[in-house]
């Protein structure tokens, strides 16, 4: 039987539950995992092991300067012709 036991000193309380009981629920308790909690996994009464959610990856953007520097505006800027356009169009 599994059981909630502070594991730690920061007073954080996680699921404790043999390799036994994991091996026979590992999709509920990989649901729990998604959730937020974490698991300490016991042998013979001793943590040898902790699942736990995976931490969130930024996302890294790539780096377009490069490419912009290559681009050569022709005409008026965008901000012109709008402006232009408003002034002439009728209301």
């Amino acid at each position: 039987m599994y059981a909630m036991r502070q594991l730690d000193s920061g007073g954080k309380f996680m699921l404790e539950v043999n390799v036994k009981e994991l091996r026979e629920q590992l999709a509920q308790f990989i649901a729990q995992v998604e959730a937020g909690e974490e698991i300490a996994i016991t042998r013979r009464g001793r943590v040898v092991a902790r699942l736990v959610p995976p931490q969130p990856t930024p996302t890294e953007f790539p780096d377009f300067s490069a490419f912009r520097a290559k681009i050569e505006l022709r005409g008026e800027s965008m901000s012109e012709t709008v402006i232009r356009e408003r002034r002439e169009a009728p209301y």
